[in-house]
């Protein structure tokens, strides 16, 4: 069965650039043109991934997002003209899964399409990593830190597990984009640094560290 993608954008001339390559690739494709509608169609039908700018009439796209994080861990994108620091760190902290700004290349946004949804197919591992205070639960997607869950996106669920199962091991942000993200597209290394530092911030807790000039680790148990 194809994958299904819903696109949230009130610009009917963008709806159609990124529809006709999406379907081209083989996705079957429903567009939404306000932020209710978007919020109707999700309800009435089964989709793999959504497409969501952030400025739409009726419902903003952070609320959108935040309306369907309520009822689905669905991967989703925020496509948008903001492109300041906040914009980005707010859109992560609603759990968008990834972020593209205006102008964007359909080249990038079927790379993202297309790694968000094989990352989001995989069949877990049968796995509990415990970390001193943290537990990262792989089939259930469950994190928790001194037994509170911590609700966060696909990227950061992925980034987290990868850096507890390598512990001591220095990832760069470009190992980082091409074991995570899933390809390898040069100036994505801003979008590492904003899901790094969204991360700790949920974790509140001091794991993750920063090697200076070279990348990330979670550092080995004493």
């Amino acid at each position: 069965m194809d994958k299904r993608i819903l696109i949230i954008e009130d610009e009917t001339a963008i709806q159609k650039i990124l529809s006709e390559p999406l379907s081209f690739e083989g996705y079957e494709v429903t567009a939404a043109s306000d932020g209710l509608a978007g919020i109707n169609a999700f309800r009435e039908q089964e989709f793999d991934l959504v497409l969501l700018d952030i400025m739409l009439p009726k419902i903003d796209g952070y609320t959108v997002c935040e309306m369907i994080r309520q009822e689905s861990q669905i991967p989703i994108i925020l496509l948008t003209a903001l492109d300041t620091e906040d914009a980005q760190i707010k859109g992560f902290d609603k759990l968008a899964d990834d972020y593209i700004t205006k102008p964007f290349s359909i080249r990038l946004v079927l790379k993202r399409v297309e790694a968000l949804l094989r990352r989001a197919s995989r069949e877990p591992v049968s796995e509990t990593i415990r970390y001193q205070e943290m537990t990262l639960n792989e089939p259930e997607r469950r994190v928790t830190v001194s037994g509170t869950e911590v609700s966060l996106t696909h990227l950061e669920f992925e980034i987290l597990s990868l850096l507890l199962k390598n512990k001591g091991r220095v990832f760069t942000r470009d190992d980082l984009l091409n074991r995570v993200w899933g390809y390898d597209f040069a100036g994505e290394e801003k979008g590492v640094n904003f899901h790094i530092m969204n991360l700790r911030k949920k974790l509140n807790v001091d794991y993750i560290e920063t090697v200076r000039g070279v990348g990330y680790r979670i550092a080995k148990e004493n």
